[in-house]
């Protein structure tokens, strides 16, 4: 768990009344679209993207945000989700939540595809770094957060998690490195924990995936951190 010691800055001001605005990526369906209902829920203006627009656009209906669909491994996607960020203020909350599994069936690394992983690559490494890079200013200027969603395979080795497992590992030394360059930001990598989604339907099958955590019930902890505002930091629920 990251230290618990507040930062010297904040995400938002509670007395000027400034509504705090958030980017999630991801947001049609599992944790993003929890992510974006606790926001709505505590008042945060939100952004939200996602590859399936009808469901993008039902999740907009239900938490009042605007909706942006598209693919964040689009640079010109991601040129758009910048620039409505900056038409509405600038982001105080950045939740680089979508991603990809990979090869499905889980494959072992000896024949894992390198054209299917350097896709994995780009949705679930260069994509967030390039939206960091392109709604940093504003990140900055608002003293913001970055939520980089991780995973316990980028930590552990099991097997046939490996290709998902590497991309998440980046992640983390991504989010550790932006947290040391960027110390008016908070940054933190969270791992959720398995939670009951299509990914991980996908990946360990249904039945399985059916005990996992509902995503609604861990959203609340990631906002809680990013509210009480901890150190940066890997933080696992």
């Amino acid at each position: 768990m990251a230290d618990e010691t507040p930062t010297t800055t904040t995400p938002a001001d509670a007395a000027s009344g400034r509504r705090r605005t958030a980017l999630v990526t991801g947001a049609s369906r599992g944790l993003g679209l929890a992510l974006a209902r606790a926001l709505s829920a505590r008042g945060w203006n939100l952004i939200i993207t996602a590859r399936g627009a009808a469901d993008l656009e039902k999740a907009a209906w239900e938490t009042g945000a605007t909706a942006v669909p598209g693919d964040v491994a689009d640079p010109a996607h991601r040129a758009n989700l910048a620039r409505v960020a900056n038409d509405l203020g600038s982001l105080d909350l950045l939740v680089n939540n979508a991603g990809t599994l990979g090869a499905v069936p889980l494959p072992p690394l000896a024949s894992y595809p390198l054209d299917t992983l350097a896709d994995a690559l780009r949705a679930n490494v260069i994509a967030p770094l390039a939206l960091i890079q392109a709604t940093l200013r504003g990140l900055r200027e608002r003293g913001g957060a970055v939520v980089n969603i991780t995973s316990d395979a980028a930590v552990e080795a099991y097997e046939g998690w490996g290709g998902y497992g590497l991309t998440k590992a980046a992640l983390d030394q991504l989010s550790r490195v932006l947290a040391a360059e960027e110390p008016g930001i908070a940054v933190w990598s969270v791992d959720p924990g398995e939670m009951r989604t299509r990914m991980l339907a996908d990946a360990v099958g249904e039945e399985e995936a059916a005990g996992a955590a509902d995503p609604d019930a861990v959203a609340p902890f990631i906002v809680d951190l990013v509210e009480r505002r901890p150190a940066s930091g890997r933080v696992s629920r």
